[in-house]
């Protein structure tokens, strides 16, 4: 006999999705290992406000005693802030955390599977995962990448970390079919820069073009999701070539630390809050924001039905 699903869906996200509303899910990766408290919980609570202000319904996911929790009480999130045995939650450890009844912050990959789980279309991050620097060494290419193949779930970001090889990273979505678009831009964003000197392979303008083509995609039987590469805000962005040297210190000394695996990523953004005296931090709490925004209009263009003639 096949275990049921331990999915609990607050009755604000429920009722939204009982009725077709927008709803627009959230990571909690974010307020475990991506920001300091309480930045963290504070910027949370600042997410989910700009998802309501465009119109949609916030559903901040996380895994609390085994459960899959989708849309989070005020007192779970300030716990969330603040506790310390809390698993990131990828694909392969996901059902771990169910099955041992474990507390787990789930990062890209985890939330999309959740998301799609619960009937959620439309995901905002701050940045997604993605291949390695080094990777002919280490072989270390993230879950998120594999999961934009499989999971209908659109996903707006701010590109991928700067940490990464971007090049790689939309070489690999490329050979995953995993369509990029460019939200209102021609290049590639690099999460704290607008650019990173990399093309977008399409671009749209608007919540109703990326609707249609969301539509579209799935009309025509093609399985994943779509990655929306969203820049960060002019007045917000590090420009590349000030944060590449603090990069390069950053993964240099992850390196000489033996940093590896899921601990990389959490060491390299601390260490970039500290190299830039807390400016990245600034920038990561303003794209995520300005990604909830645009998640949450697309959540209310793709409510609306079908595509546009």
């Amino acid at each position: 006999m096949s275990p049921t699903i331990p999915l609990d869906v607050t009755p604000e996200v429920a009722s939204a999705l009982a009725a077709g509303a927008p709803v627009v899910a959230l990571e909690s990766t974010i307020v475990t290992h991506g920001m300091p408290h309480p930045q963290n919980v504070a910027t949370a609570r600042e997410v989910e406000a700009e998802v309501r202000r465009e119109g949609a319904v916030p559903a901040t996911i996380a895994v609390v005693d085994g459960r899959i929790r989708v849309g989070l009480p005020d007192e779970v999130l300030d716990w969330l802030g603040t506790a310390t045995d809390i698993l990131k939650l990828s694909r392969a450890d996901l059902p771990f955390a169910i099955a041992a009844r474990r507390h787990g912050s789930t990062t890209v990959a985890a939330t999309m599977i959740c998301a799609h789980l619960a009937g959620i279309q439309v995901f905002a991050t701050g940045g997604i995962g993605g291949v390695h620097r080094g990777v002919e060494v280490t072989l270390d290419i993230s879950a998120d990448l594999d999961e934009l193949a499989r999971t209908p779930v659109a996903v707006i970001c701010a590109g991928a970390k700067a940490i990464l090889d971007l090049p790689r990273t939309l070489e690999y979505l490329e050979t995953r079919g995993v369509p990029v678009v460019g939200y209102g831009t021609d290049e590639f964003p690099a999460f704290w820069s607008r650019k990173s000197g990399l093309p977008v392979p399409m671009r749209l303008d608007g919540a109703d073009a990326l609707a249609d083509f969301i539509q579209v995609k799935a009309a025509l039987g093609l399985e994943g999701g779509v990655l929306v590469a969203n820049p960060v805000p002019h007045d917000a962005e590090i420009p590349a070539a000030e944060i590449r040297a603090h990069i390069e210190a950053a993964v240099a000394e992850a390196v000489a630390s033996s940093v590896t695996g899921k601990a990389v990523t959490p060491f390299l953004l601390r260490r970039l809050v500290e190299l830039t005296e807390g400016r990245s931090l600034a920038t990561n709490i303003v794209l995520v924001k300005n990604n909830a925004s645009v998640a949450a209009k697309l959540a209310v263009a793709l409510s609306r039905g079908s595509p546009a003639s």
